[in-house]
């Protein structure tokens, strides 16, 4: 792996590439494209995906206090709970061998038979992240196994959802989708970086984009882009 932008090096620290900001809340969106703007291809992601990718992946879960994902997400790549890896004892001194990962739900439709619930450590409990319209019988079944953060009405609001996780001490939050979700924070302003791999592939289809549903402005700035077979890794941070 290289960087090529903004200077060039081969073999940079990876951890150090993506070390958070100090002293500061973040919220960093992960994705992986194809180069037509793709999310995943035959309804998955790990068809875009690419060694040098897994790589970064695994260092900004190591990076982060919390994985953040929507509920179709969590289906759909059959979430489980993070795992600590060896790698990572140095990135989370002082904090659990692994983040906990929060869900992001309306309704509570959540397997909670699934490892996600029944597999995780302890000291890092899923969350999941819900309105006061979902059923209270299912948010009761959820709160046996995970903590329930009850943020909104009628619907998740995700300002407040952060505002929570916050409090909790997750201030460094990594998002990993889907598409539906990432636009509704990029709408309401709750992104502060967007780390996206470009897989060297076309695919057309009918693959959402990156950010799916909410119409909305977000400027960025070009902060890092690191290559490797051909695949690009990209940082943006919000202007």
């Amino acid at each position: 792996m290289r960087r090529i932008h903004p200077d060039i090096e081969d073999n940079p620290d990876i951890e150090q590439a993506y070390a958070y900001p100090p002293d500061r809340p973040w919220l960093r969106l992960n994705m992986v494209s194809s180069a037509d703007g793709g999310a995943w291809l035959k309804g998955l992601s790990a068809g875009l995906s690419s060694k040098g990718d897994r790589r970064i992946f695994g260092v900004l879960r190591g990076l982060s206090d919390v994985i953040l994902a929507g509920a179709a997400t969590v289906r759909a790549e059959g979430y489980g709970p993070a795992k600590p890896r060896e790698s990572w004892r140095g990135l989370r001194a002082g904090r659990p061998a692994a983040p906990p990962v929060a869900v992001l739900t309306r309704r509570l439709d959540l397997d909670l038979s699934r490892p996600l619930f029944t597999e995780a450590r302890p000291d890092a409990r899923p969350i999941v992240i819900t309105c006061a319209a979902a059923p209270a019988d299912r948010r009761a079944e959820a709160a046996a196994l995970a903590e329930v953060i009850v943020a909104g009405d009628d619907r998740v609001d995700l300002e407040r959802a952060v505002r929570e996780l916050h409090d909790r001490g997750l201030t460094r939050i990594l998002c990993e989708g889907g598409p539906k979700v990432n636009g509704q924070l990029a709408a309401a302003g709750l992104i502060d970086e967007l780390c996206l791999s470009v897989s060297p592939l076309l695919i057309g289809g009918d693959a959402a984009r990156v950010l799916n549903g909410e119409t909305c402005q977000v400027n960025l700035t070009l902060r890092q882009v690191l290559e490797e077979d051909g695949a690009l890794f990209c940082s943006y941070v919000r202007e």
